[in-house]
């Protein structure tokens, strides 16, 4: 496989180097995290750049680049010390084209360019988490309306966006697990924030549903094709957080490589010092297999094959990986990378929730390891 990037490629990379060249982002993503407060004003340069329209088709003036692009552009953010994690919503067009009504894709489309968040799944509950099959929420018809009744937690991004796609199920038969597309404005919604250890830039909220009132129109999707739409999902959200993981250990290992050959201890640079060389052999070995395997994965999505094995070792070995190479790098930094404000700091808290966020590490090894014995049968 050459993993080599083409021309449209490269000049995408060369367009967000000069967007992170501008000016000094640090200061920005350091604010926004300290305040948990989302970075809009660069994402809304993102999308200037057009990264919001890369998986777009060309009837919205979309670039139909496929993931190989996005892997690229998220290496390349990532490397820059941007919070990537913030940016599911720019690949996240294409499930409301493919499952919304007209009304819905009209709505979340008026958002695209703006760098507003715009709209993320609800699904897991106090009692139901990788078990999604438990959850209580439940959505029931009277008198022409629906009213939807539930708790969600853990919802990503929830503070602000104003819409959710809410996972339920058939109050009467228990079953039919169906998702409604909610205005966030409408009455019935408690919303409670929660306290992260990382990913501080993006909301994480308790979801309260009290007779929420909906109509037959604001179901996304077929009624009953929840789980089926959920699982089809899972598999580039997986690859995104690889990504996104795989860019912050490059940065990491970057800032620690600069500091290794500047930093003097004993009359010479501590890069000299062989268990300084060593953490940068083992750390540049985790970076070139998160490396391949996210392209990997990224050509054979692009190419119409199945990733969800893929997906699974992906997001596993990359959550991981990442962490220990951003562990290593703050040795190296030392007390610069533990004291202060270095943002290695901020990769580290934000390393570990990956290992939860987005299917735990427990998850993704099942899911790899029945894909890799489903061939053998």
């Amino acid at each position: 496989m050459d993993f080599r990037l083409n021309d449209e490629q490269e000049l995408l990379v060369k367009g967000i180097s000069e967007l992170m060249a501008r000016e000094n982002w640090e200061s920005y993503f350091a604010e926004c995290d300290a305040n948990s407060r989302y970075p809009e004003r660069f994402v809304k340069e993102l999308a200037d750049l057009g990264i919001d329209s890369l998986l777009l088709p060309e009837e919205y003036d979309g670039f139909n680049a496929g993931a190989v692009a996005v892997a690229a552009a998220w290496e390349e953010l990532g490397r820059l010390g941007a919070p990537t994690y913030v940016l599911y919503q720019l690949t996240g067009f294409n499930t409301i084209l493919k499952y919304g009504t007209e009304e819905q894709i009209k709505k979340i489309m008026a958002l695209h360019g703006t760098g507003k968040q715009m709209w993320n799944s609800a699904i897991t509950e106090p009692g139901a988490g990788s078990d999604v099959g438990s959850l209580q929420t439940t959505y029931v018809r009277k008198d022409g309306k629906v009213y939807l009744n539930g708790h969600k937690t853990f919802i990503t991004s929830s503070a602000y966006v104003p819409y959710l796609v809410v996972m339920s199920k058939d109050a009467e038969t228990g079953t039919k697990y169906t998702e409604w597309f909610v205005d966030m404005s409408k009455p019935g919604i408690k919303k409670e924030k929660l306290t992260k250890l990382g990913l501080k830039m993006d909301s994480c909220c308790e979801i309260y549903f009290d007779n929420v009132e909906l109509e037959e129109k604001d179901m996304f999707g077929t009624e009953g094709n929840g789980f089926n739409r959920v699982k089809e999902e899972f598999d580039f959200e997986r690859f995104l957080v690889a990504c996104c993981n795989y860019g912050t250990a490059f940065c990491a290992f970057e800032d620690a490589a600069k500091y290794a050959n500047q930093r003097e201890q004993f009359g010479q640079k501590i890069g000299r010092y062989q268990l300084i060389q060593e953490k940068f052999c083992n750390m540049s070995i985790k970076l070139t297999n998160m490396r391949n395997m996210i392209y990997e994965t990224a050509w054979k999505y692009d190419n119409g094959q199945r990733i969800t094995g893929n997906a699974a070792m992906c997001k596993y070995y990359c959550a991981n990986a990442a962490f220990e190479v951003v562990d290593d790098a703050m040795q190296v930094l030392g007390g610069y990378g533990v004291a202060g404000d270095h943002r290695i700091c901020r990769f580290w808290r934000d390393l570990r929730v990956d290992r939860v966020s987005g299917g735990t590490d427990e998850m993704q090894i099942l899911t790899a390891g029945r894909e890799a014995l489903k061939k053998y049968r």
